[in-house]
């Protein structure tokens, strides 16, 4: 029977402050003021291998056994003009993006270990808050690089990671295309939240290196530009956990590695 999303399960924050809270209140009232946050990334150099010449790319596709998982339905009536953005609509809190034939997708999927240093990219990683919902809800950022949260809704949204390294922020953002860039310092499966909308969650897998992937609506993921080498690849997914499989991957060839999560009966 559908339920209302508050929070994924252990999540550390009180489910009930929302549009109540004073924190919440106070950050929007700095923000309207022009506060600004300022972030120094400190980035240690990366261990290098020994350079084997020429890369290779690995492809893959994430399915799962047994029955499609379900979502939970989002009752929006604690905020009027969430429920009006999405009128009509039948708003879950996707956990689980599944597609044809048992695929899976907004897993992270990236390569163990250490690589030689490559520039870190200028361009920002964006999540845009759209109809009371981060978009995207997976994506993936180098350490060193900026993290960009927009505000696509004209109404007030709170940005609340839940790092457990340096990755931590925490303001408002109470109109529509107001932005802030926050400087993603080390690496970690980073959660994302919103105080006054207690359903709105994304996921930023930071890593040192750019060798990651996100599975899309047919659970497939591509990492290009791979050193050659015997390499663990890890695939994650926010309810589901962590898979490892090992893959060698050559120089100019494509290297498969599947993933495929098992449910218990």
């Amino acid at each position: 029977m559908p339920s209302e999303v508050l929070v994924s399960t252990g999540h550390p924050r009180d489910p009930e402050k929302g549009l109540g809270s004073k924190d919440v209140l106070a950050f929007a009232a700095r923000a309207i003021a022009g506060a600004t946050i300022v972030a120094v990334a400190a980035i240690a150099p990366f261990p290098p291998v020994s350079a084997q010449g020429g890369t290779g790319t690995i492809k893959g596709r994430i399915t799962f056994t047994g029955k499609e998982p379900g979502n939970k339905v989002i009752r929006m009536g604690m905020d009027p003009m969430c429920a009006a953005a999405n009128a009509g609509k039948r708003p879950v809190d996707e956990v689980f993006r599944v597609g044809d034939d048992n695929t899976l997708g907004n897993v992270f999927v990236k390569l163990e270990g250490s690589f030689p240093a490559t520039p870190v990219p200028s361009q920002p990683v964006e999540i845009d808050q759209r109809a009371c919902f981060y978009v995207p809800r997976v994506v993936g950022a180098r350490v060193g690089q900026a993290l960009r949260l927009k505000n696509g809704d004209n109404l007030l949204h709170n940005v609340h990671s839940d790092s457990t390294k340096g990755n931590a922020f925490n303001f408002a953002e109470p109109v529509r295309d107001i932005q802030r860039d926050v400087m993603l310092k080390d690496e970690e499966m980073l959660r994302v939240g919103c105080d006054v909308h207690r359903w709105m969650t994304a996921w930023v897998g930071v890593v040192s290196h750019p060798y990651f992937a996100v599975s899309d609506a047919k659970g497939v993921f591509t990492i290009a530009n791979v050193p050659p080498g015997r390499r663990n690849v890890t695939a994650w997914h926010e309810s589901w956990g962590t898979l490892t499989k090992a893959v060698e991957v050559k120089a100019g060839q494509t290297a498969t590695v599947d993933f495929v999560y098992t449910q218990k009966p």
